[in-house]
């Protein structure tokens, strides 16, 4: 029995086989509507819309698929809101883009679109990390920017990042007015394809030597790099955009023992040599450790797609360990803190900034300090977001989140992978100055502030049934919330779409003073917090949880460190996940 289609999917497919959409995307269309009707609805069951990654999908014909008419309608409903917000000044944007399939080809439509709408366009000449193009939004004085990239999605995925003047990623009410704009194209016909060149300025080397000065400003121990020049390092860019500039960084801070594994330095949108050019998976790293242990190298490094985010191995005697986002960031904060602290740089006027799914270790070592410090919504332009409103009042020290990115500095306003590569190769020099490692040093601060273990789990549910179903887990969590986790009390529930913060134990409801968002966090008696939401840029719900126990001597940490996991597991037993 054949598959019936909504009738309305089946009407707005058939607007694609008209005169407006080129033949190969026409051809695509009546392919599916004759032999694949599920692919059909996949294909135009709704719009591919802004979420905290911007637009992102897999590539091919139909409304909720990247393809060059999506991109299209998104940079003509954007070009529409900047001369709307910027009436009276010539209007600037850059766009870069990664090394994915259909990216240069997505850049290139998406300079067209701007330039036919009177907006002056600065075009990379080749991939370049999504670090560099917020970077050189506000370098070039620009009032929004294009990163076309899907991170670290799979390869059939393509996306497009939009940034505002600030160097940031768009937030309300920007995000929403955008898609306001878009939502007003009646039609493919609205949209101008027909590029001004004139207005197209291609751009590279200037702007890259301009962004790796400033990288390298941000070393607060030449000295001891220059003691540590030989630290061997392994870089791996996962066929990605840190090829560009990654190497060049390291070298620029003194690092003279650099190796990249070769099979994965040639950009690629096929990601040959990986399942998934995500640094957070331990199999994107196998490479580079099997180069590690080869050399008997110190650090392992590798950044993804897009450059923004890094995953790391220390040494741990003769083997690696992965580290995760939380590990790595509470080391490069307690670096940055230490050594702000050490040069006399703590003024009573400095902050650092984390999101609400990131482990409380990064408070503990602010308070340490004395430092102010804010937790964000998951999504790297809120943090972007705290940098611009303390701007000119406060300074930004670094931040991070539990998925691989970090910022130090505020030159950039995104997690920015090539600062970060720069700036944990120091922390490991400044570790073995010490005569230590980041593995040790991981130890010490377990052993001042508590033994923090996280864990996330990811459950991936695809298409329009599965949005569904994610949605009707958060529906059920909401309407039978866990009392127990792990043995313990869940004494305080937060859920950020109602904004509200429940005392369980009192009964008091607060206000939580952040953007509305589809979350939940429940914490327990004994300190743990488990997070649950769906991903704004993948169709998947994510459980993020989060204990801590007490490490009292180094010895005992492979002990501990087990029982935690084993808590966690007894958790994700009792959710049935």
């Amino acid at each position: 029995m054949k598959t019936q289609v909504d009738p309305k999917i089946l009407e707005k497919a058939k607007k694609w086989l008209t005169d407006a959409y080129d033949e190969e995307t026409r051809k695509a269309v009546r392919e599916m509507m004759e032999n694949d009707p599920k692919e059909l609805t996949e294909a135009f069951y709704k719009d591919l819309e802004f979420g905290t990654g911007g637009l992102r999908g897999i590539m091919g014909a139909g409304s909720n698929r990247m393809n060059k008419y999506t991109v299209g309608m998104a940079t003509q409903g954007f070009s529409n809101y900047l001369k709307a917000h910027f009436p009276d000044q010539p209007i600037q944007v850059v766009i870069s883009h990664d090394s994915r399939n259909n990216s240069r080809f997505f850049a290139e439509v998406t300079a067209k679109v701007f330039s036919a709408n009177g907006i002056k366009v600065y075009l990379f000449d080749d991939l370049r990390p999504t670090p560099e193009l917020s970077f050189a939004i506000r370098h070039l004085k620009c009032q929004g920017g294009i990163m076309i990239t899907a991170s670290h999605n799979p390869k059939e995925y393509n996306g497009y990042k939009a940034y505002w003047e600030d160097g940031g990623q768009l937030i309300s009410p920007h995000d929403k007015n955008v898609i306001a704009e878009v939502k007003k194209i009646a039609g493919v016909e609205e949209i101008d394809f027909e590029g001004k060149p004139e207005l197209i300025e291609t751009i590279g080397a200037e702007v890259d030597k301009a962004y790796l000065e400033k990288v390298k400003a941000l070393s607060l121990s030449p000295e001891v790099i220059e003691r540590q020049k030989d630290l061997k390092i392994v870089y791996t860019p996962l066929h990605g955009t840190g090829i560009k500039l990654v190497p060049d960084s390291l070298k620029n801070f003194g690092f003279t023992n650099v190796h990249v594994v070769k099979e994965q330095a040639v950009p690629d949108g096929n990601f040959p040599t990986v399942v998934s050019p995500n640094p957070e998976e331990p199999a994107a790293l196998e490479l580079a450790i099997q180069k590690a242990k080869e050399l008997h190298a110190d650090l392992v490094m590798a950044t993804d797609p897009d450059g923004d985010r890094v995953g790391i191995a220390v040494r741990n005697g003769d083997d690696f360990v992965l580290l995760n986002g939380n590990q790595a960031a509470s080391l490069l904060i307690n670096y940055l803190l230490t050594k702000w602290d050490e040069n006399g740089k703590l003024t009573g006027n400095e902050f650092i900034v984390k999101t609400i799914v990131t482990s409380e270790l990064l408070f503990d070592l602010a308070k340490k300090y004395q430092v102010e410090h804010y937790d964000v919504l998951t999504g790297f332009k809120y943090i972007a977001d705290i940098i611009k409103r303390f701007e000119g009042k406060k300074t930004f020290i670094g931040g991070g989140e539990e998925s691989y990115g970090y910022l130090v500095g505020d030159f950039v306003r995104d997690k920015d992978a090539v600062i970060s590569c720069s700036m944990i190769a120091e922390t490991a020099a400044w570790a073995a100055d010490q005569g230590t490692s980041l593995y040790e040093m991981l130890k010490d601060l377990y052993l001042e502030f508590g033994f923090y273990k996280e864990k996330l789990v990811s459950i991936v549910r695809k298409g329009k049934e599965g949005a569904e179903e994610i949605q009707q887990m958060m529906d059920n969590f909401r309407a039978h919330p866990p009392k127990m986790l792990g043995g313990s009390t869940v004494v305080r529930i937060k859920d950020y779409l109602s904004s509200t913060d429940h005392d369980l134990a009192t009964g008091e409801k607060t206000t939580i003073d952040l953007p509305q968002s589809n979350v939940l966090q429940f914490f327990t008696e004994n300190g743990s917090k488990v997070s649950v939401r769906p991903s704004g840029t993948e169709p998947k719900i994510k459980f993020y949880f989060g204990i801590k126990g007490e490490l009292k001597k180094r010895e005992a940490f492979d002990q501990v460190n087990r029982e935690l996991e084993e808590k966690i597991d007894s958790i994700i037993r009792e959710l049935n996940l």
